[in-house]
């Protein structure tokens, strides 16, 4: 069952299709609001944000993120210029914020499709969301709401003006190198590019003593990528077991191809070879030569991207880490 607090707005609220159990009509202190809501069971709040007093004071909606579940809040908003802007929506989003929208047709895709912090932190870029809502190709009557696109490679980068590469690398044979191959295109790339690197569930990054390399997990992955979209130009994940690759711009898939991890691999997965196909995949640790690489080619019917050798992480110029990142456009 739903509930609903509403002011300015209450009679668009009205045309809401929903069955309401509690509903609470004026101007409330963020206080009053918590404190009728918190131990009250309800499936959606719909809140008009001229309820909230003193709204436009991000204090007040960071007090109620604090003590609701937001997940299952969808706040209406208005169009005060101090609210009606990139920065305050950038902020809703700093605080947990992401059902939010502007009209009735906004209301019932999020009754239904409600978000995520995936789904709007390509919009988390104080510089680029006007144009970006101005741009939307959503239906017109969905002109407004707030609903953004996929995230991915859509992220946007403020610091050179172009996009933010996010290049995850994801190991297919045991221990095949993605971590230390991360550590040494870092530093390959960092000259040139702002490069920061994030691992999933794990936290051997810990031993490189690297600021600009940081550890994460599945559910706070995204936030570590919003935090750094402003000021980098790649960021380099290590994937692990983290399997929602619509975040990264490219993945890179590494096999080790000797012949005991070859075969450990289809042991356990027979089908693996076919979902490679069409894919990044790298040789990594490859002590195999070009006849060597062509036969593997044919043997597993995959097309090889490209062949990196065993490699000294301690070298801060490689050869082989030059080409591979002209070859993946770095």
């Amino acid at each position: 069952m739903n509930v609903m607090v509403c002011n300015k707005f209450k009679e668009l609220l009205k045309g809401l299709n929903i069955e309401v159990i509690k509903s609470l009509e004026g101007v409330y202190n963020v206080d009053e609001i918590i404190d009728t809501f918190t131990n009250f069971y309800f499936d959606k709040m719909i809140l008009d944000i001229t309820s909230i007093r003193d709204y436009q004071n991000v204090d007040n909606l960071q007090k109620l993120a604090m003590n609701l579940n937001m997940e299952n809040v969808i706040l209406l908003l208005d169009d005060n210029p101090e609210t009606d802007n990139a920065a305050f929506i950038s902020k809703l989003i700093s605080l947990g914020i992401y059902n939010f929208t502007k009209n009735i047709n906004g209301i019932n895709y999020l009754l239904v499709h409600p978000h995520t912090l995936k789904d709007v932190v390509n919009i988390h870029n104080i510089q680029e969301l006007d144009n970006q809502i101005n741009q939307t190709n959503t239906p017109a009557t969905m002109q407004n709401s707030f609903i953004p696109s996929d995230v991915g490679p859509t992220l946007s980068n403020n610091s050179g003006g172009g996009k933010l590469r996010i290049i995850g690398f994801k190991n297919v044979t045991n221990h095949a190198g993605a971590t230390s191959l991360i550590y040494m295109l870092k530093k390959t790339l960092q000259n040139s590019r702002i490069v920061n690197a994030i691992e999933i569930n794990k936290v051997d990054f810990l031993y490189f003593n690297d600021k600009d390399m940081a550890s994460s997990n599945t559910q706070d992955v995204l936030k570590e990528i919003m935090k750094r979209q402003a000021n980098c130009d790649v960021i380099l994940l290590d994937l692990n077991d983290y399997e929602d690759l619509e975040i990264c711009t490219d993945v890179i898939y590494l096999i080790e191809p000797s012949t005991i991890m070859i075969n450990k691999m289809l042991r356990k997965n027979k089908g693996i070879l076919e979902s490679l196909r069409d894919k990044k995949v790298v040789l990594n640790k490859c002590v195999l030569n070009s006849e060597d690489v062509a036969t593997f080619e044919y043997e597993t019917k995959l097309k090889v991207f490209a062949a990196i050798p065993a490699l000294d992480d301690r070298q801060e110029k490689i050869e082989s880490l030059i080409k591979f990142a002209s070859k993946i456009g770095l």
